[in-house]
């Protein structure tokens, strides 16, 4: 019996680099999450996708260990991977 988890979403950050991106990044995510997230997501939008934001956000790391600058694209690259992080 294999174990299976859910899907992140499907919404692309690799094109935010301004607020205005990350809100249209956030309108994706909420369309995607209506469409079929709630069945589908690891982390439907709950404790769970907070709690996963989180340890996202301190497990990241970059090469040489330095932190990188906060982006609104490294905002969206991190909902998204709060979406499906286990």
């Amino acid at each position: 019996m294999g174990f299976q988890t859910g899907r992140e979403t499907t919404a692309d950050p690799s094109g935010v680099s301004s607020r205005d991106d990350f809100g249209d990044f956030i309108e994706a995510v909420l369309t995607d999450y209506q469409a079929a997230g709630r069945a589908e997501w690891e982390n439907p939008p709950t404790d769970h996708l907070l709690e996963a934001l989180g340890a996202f956000a301190h497990a990241r790391r970059v090469e040489g260990g330095d932190q990188e600058s906060p982006t609104w694209r490294l905002f969206a690259e991190m909902l998204l991977a709060a979406t499906g992080y286990e």
